[in-house]
């Protein structure tokens, strides 16, 4: 059985699902609970699977800018606008929904990209091992309810 950590980082976001037939498809925000679940099948010289720093380090400026912005569909007639007002505080997902589950498999590609480019850097502070791997991201849209992407 492999070790595993859980690095939770929040941000407040918003989002309309513009195919939702109810109240969702109105612009909502959601204090969400982001969780980067990685494991190892050994721990490190420091008893780790790794740093928790590392998360941290590799995602969070990227992470930041969900903080505070509206996602969209770009298919949602009001994207444009919303877009020119607003700019980079409005995330476009190509002509799907920012569903809670979307934003998830976003953020688990996303980190996956990012860890690896994390552990090939020769100046990093905490060393991150080729064995350590994401197993998965939980995105939180409520305390009560939340989405989970993995590839495994």
């Amino acid at each position: 059985m492999p070790y595993r950590i859980c690095k939770s980082i929040e941000v407040e976001n918003g989002h309309m699902l513009s195919k939702h037939p109810d109240k969702c498809r109105f612009p909502h925000g959601h204090t969400r609970k982001v969780e980067f679940i990685l494991e190892s099948p050994e721990l490190d010289e420091n008893q780790m699977v790794c740093d928790f720093k590392i998360i941290k380090t590799a995602l969070g400026d990227w992470l930041d800018r969900f903080d505070h912005a509206l996602c969209m569909n770009t298919d949602d007639p009001a994207y444009p606008d919303f877009k020119a007002r607003y700019g980079d505080r409005v995330i476009g997902f190509e002509h799907q929904d920012p569903t809670t589950e979307l934003m998830a498999r976003t953020i688990f590609d996303h980190a996956t990209t990012a860890l690896a480019t994390y552990a090939a850097s020769a100046d990093a502070r905490y060393p991150l091992r080729p064995e350590v791997r994401l197993v998965s991201v939980r995105v939180w849209e409520t305390t009560s309810s939340w989405a989970e992407y993995s590839q495994s």
